[in-house]
């Protein structure tokens, strides 16, 4: 089985998204530790952030991935996003990006 680091770059952004689920809730999981856990983070912040962490200029899909997989949470007007709190367990918790 691949493992993830076969995904990401030096440094560590994610060079392409994974085709198997498995594999793809991995890459969900790593991206969403980038999200420190009870910060609120607007569309465009969200897009950022995933914007440093993959190369392949795609963060609206991210997105949508990590919502659909509940990763992260959104309020009801799609204007605010936050880490789910069981998205990401101890051992999967990277560093967290300050909103702005």
């Amino acid at each position: 089985m691949k493992q993830l680091s076969n995904f990401l770059d030096s440094q560590g952004r994610l060079v392409k998204f994974p085709a198997k689920r498995a594999m793809q809730q991995e890459a969900l999981a790593y991206l969403a530790a980038k999200f420190q856990p009870e910060a609120e983070y607007t569309e465009r912040q969200v897009n950022e952030l995933l914007g440093c962490w993959h190369t392949f200029g795609d963060p609206a899909t991210l997105r949508r991935a990590l919502y659909d997989s509940r990763f992260l949470d959104r309020d009801p007007y799609g204007r605010s996003y936050r880490r789910s709190g069981e998205a990401c367990g101890p051992a999967q918790q990277g560093p967290a990006a300050v909103p702005r």
